[in-house]
């Protein structure tokens, strides 16, 4: 439900704050006034096209601000929800439009597309009038109309679900029979190729642990000769031995000690580094009698390697790769010889989802027709007292083919109507007048009201062309749909304005160098001047007073 607008800069008006509440909420105001100023800014909040011509003269920038409370929006919130922008049960939408003609826009504070403010708008509010917002021309639109009014949910669930299923099975069926076209030759490959990742017999990390072993084996003769004069170094070299230095020199130092006991310390590091420096030749003499040429090995990890990578090229992949891929290969050779099986299967499979969805279908389309029946003649007994006699309503669900088939149904729902008697019945979209485009959707939202997604509507001008009796029940057909939606009503006609739950008055104030306009709520007093207006003109009598006061009392009966 729409709660609040801010609007600054835009078009005449410099600023202006409104809050709404449920019901039906009416706009006057003199002719000129500017009542669809508060309609074209919504317009623009959620995702009309903006440009710097709606920006107030002498101002930088325009800015629009809509708050809504979404507790009776589901779809508005699952949105929120999907795009990361829910914030409990408040929806604050801003848009601002720069003289340079560029425009930012914001869903409860985060950065947002145009396209995004189309898709929440659509799901917050309907414009109904001359408007772009007029989702009942949308198929789509219609056709959830009528399955919301039935109360389809668990049908159309069933046909989706069933759909789903069959269209996988389909799936499935023209994969395998896409390989089956090349089976023979795809099946020769497969086995040569499994065959020879079997014989490979690749394991995991088995191509790191040959590089290393490659590079021992390759470099076997200077690990051999190197750590054989580290240990010379060490300890075999009887003249220049390190160790045979390093013992003599302790013998030295406890000599030492006897004189100056601040050695002691020194000593014990010193023959700390004799014990290290034996443990390191013992590990330099184990590590050399494990060492060992072996130019057969070396042959063999060589040919090894260039295997690997001969068939890791062959395959387009890394050497590693070739583990994973083969079970791959196996489980696709597997499928393939048994391709002949698992089709008979698939198809008997993919018959018995189609059957199961066309059951499912057929439901929903039985309860479809009985459901546009009952529209059609509601909806055009509505039309009769709007103005709009002889016209007709026919909600027409029309067979497609089976290849049309989809999760939704079997059937396209398409909305047609005659404004006039004798004129023929067209899609509803093709509906030239949008005053009797407001009507008939006045009339089809009134029909189908409790059961309707959307919890705002906006009618501008739906009255246009319509007078006395037939304004009266224009009246309580808005009044009687805002018992369950939240209505805005753009109104020239004392017979509906007196029937809103709420009034605003739309006024223009000029003087010498600028023209603006102001929106005021009118307390029951201020209501009664504004209806006599309407029904007075310029003189305004006691009698016209009187009348103003009985029109608004009568409507709170």
């Amino acid at each position: 439900m729409l709660t609040q607008i801010h609007i600054w800069n835009f078009a005449i008006v410099e600023s202006l704050d409104l809050e709404f509440d449920s019901g039906l909420t009416v706009l006057t105001g003199e002719t000129g006034a500017g009542k669809s100023i508060l309609l074209d800014a919504l317009g623009l909040a959620l995702g009309d096209r903006a440009d710097s011509s709606v920006i107030r003269h002498g101002s930088d920038k325009a800015e629009i601000s809509v708050s809504f409370n979404t507790n009776d929006a589901p779809e508005a919130n699952a949105w929120l929800l999907e795009h990361e922008m829910h914030s409990d049960d408040e929806c604050i939408i801003r848009r601002t439009v720069s003289r340079k003609g560029s425009s930012r826009a914001f869903i409860n504070g985060i950065p947002s597309t145009v396209q995004q403010l189309r898709e929440l708008g659509e799901m917050l509010v309907d414009l109904h009038g001359q408007h772009e917002h007029q989702s009942l021309l949308q198929k789509e639109v219609q056709r959830n109309l009528l399955d919301d009014y039935a109360d389809h949910k668990v049908l159309i669930s069933n046909v989706r679900d069933d759909y789903q299923q069959w269209l996988q099975l389909e799936k499935e069926f023209a994969r395998l029979s896409s390989a089956n076209n090349d089976r023979d030759s795809r099946l020769e490959l497969l086995r040569y190729q499994v065959q020879e990742l079997e014989a490979l017999d690749l394991q995991k990390n088995e191509t790191e642990k040959l590089e290393q072993e490659l590079k021992r084996l390759s470099n076997a003769n200077q690990l051999l000769q190197t750590t054989q004069n580290i240990i010379d170094r060490l300890d075999e070299n009887e003249q220049h031995a390190v160790s045979s230095a390093m013992s003599q020199s302790a013998n030295d130092l406890t000599d030492l000690i006897r004189v100056d006991e601040k050695l002691a310390p020194i000593a014990e590091l010193l023959n700390t580094a004799i014990i290290q420096a034996q443990e390191t030749v013992s590990e330099l003499r184990h590590y050399l009698d494990s060492l060992e040429l072996d130019p057969a090995r070396l042959s063999e990890v060589e040919q090894r390697i260039t295997d690997i990578h001969n068939l890791s090229r062959k395959h387009r992949v890394e050497p590693e790769a070739l583990v994973e891929l083969l079970p791959d290969l196996q489980k696709e050779l597997q499928d393939l010889e048994q391709a002949d099986i698992k089709l008979v299967d698939l198809e008997n499979q993919i018959e018995q989802a189609k059957t199961t969805y066309i059951k499912s279908a057929k439901k929903l389309s039985t309860s479809r027709n009985k459901t546009a029946k009952l529209l059609s003649t509601k909806i055009t007994d509505a039309m009769q007292g709007l103005s709009l006699q002889g016209g007709q309503f026919k909600a027409e669900c029309i067979v497609l083919d089976e290849k049309q088939w989809s999760a939704t149904g079997a059937e396209n729902i398409e909305f047609l109507v005659s404004a006039n008697p004798g004129t023929p019945i067209k899609p509803l979209n093709k509906v030239a007048s949008g005053g009797e485009l407001s009507r008939i959707s006045l009339a089809i939202q009134v029909i189908t009201a409790q059961a309707a997604r959307i919890p705002t509507l906006i009618f501008d001008e739906v009255d246009v062309g319509i007078g006395g009796r037939v304004a009266e029940i224009v009246g309580l057909q808005l009044r009687a749909l805002g018992l369950h939606r939240q209505v805005v009503c753009v109104t020239h006609l004392p017979q509906v304005a007196a029937l809103g739950h709420h009034h605003y008055q739309v006024s223009k104030q000029t003087d010498q160098s600028t023209t603006v306009t102001a929106i005021n709520p009118l307390d029951t007093t201020q209501r009664v001047d504004e209806i006599a207006r309407m029904l007075g003109g310029i003189d305004i009598t006691d009698q016209t007073l009187s009348h103003a006061k009985e029109m608004i009392e009568r409507a709170q009966n």
